[in-house]
């Protein structure tokens, strides 16, 4: 009796994490651009507790426990939102009272900007077609909640390209989220579930709010 022939396995083409990890440390070192008064604790606080909670979340990928990596990772991203919207609020709030000087409003708008950025990028990455290990695990990126262009290519152009196993990355979602904030709009790539339209929605109007703090500091500076 002949045996079935098995069929080579294809090998999962495994993800960088060092850059997510990377823009969540850049938000909690951004805090420190904040004055006392536009942040909740210690100025360090954010960063520290980034870097403490970063360990269990990589210990947890290592040792493919990937339930407990995915709910870290969302805590994480939890934090530092939660984090930036406070400190936006404390912002906005203090704008009429004008107890900031012009160069900690424009420090602390340039900051706030940047961590916005950093921020929904983070949670497009964790969140766009079950997250980045269900997307290793499916190797070419065919469907999500976005719509990249290497997605649109028909197969013998992603051949001659050698994208056939593409799949977006974090730099991917970053460029996706800075385009957001600074257009409002997803510019090349449409946006096509509703909690990505949601998300994208709040990043942008978190972005027009900072955008419209500097304007106007720059017009009282003037």
């Amino acid at each position: 009796m002949a045996t079935q022939q098995q069929r080579p396995v294809k090998p999962i083409k495994l993800e960088p994490r060092w850059p997510a990890g990377l823009a969540l440390l850049a938000v909690g070192g951004l805090r420190l651009a904040l004055p006392p008064s536009l942040s909740v604790g210690p100025d360090w606080m954010l960063l520290a507790v980034v870097g403490i909670l970063i360990l269990p979340t990589e210990w947890t990928r290592v040792r493919e426990y990937y339930t407990a990596c995915k709910v870290l990772g969302y805590v994480l991203a939890a934090i530092v939102t939660v984090d930036m919207v406070l400190s936006l609020s404390l912002l906005v709030a203090a704008l009429p009272a004008r107890r900031q000087s012009p160069l900690e409003m424009l420090r602390s708008a340039g900051a706030l900007w940047i961590t916005n950025i950093l921020v929904f990028a983070s949670w497009y990455w964790r969140l766009d077609g079950g997250g980045p290990r269900a997307r290793e695990l499916r190797g070419t990126h065919l469907d999500g909640a976005f719509l990249f262009p290497q997605m649109l290519l028909d197969p013998q152009t992603k051949v001659q390209m050698g994208e056939q196993n593409w799949s977006p990355g974090f730099v991917d979602y970053l460029f996706l989220a800075f385009n957001t904030s600074t257009a409002f709009s997803p510019t090349d790539t449409p946006v096509l579930s509703r909690w990505a339209k949601v998300l994208t929605m709040i990043q942008s109007l978190i972005s027009l709010t900072t955008v419209a703090l500097l304007a106007a500091r720059a017009v009282n500076i003037l």
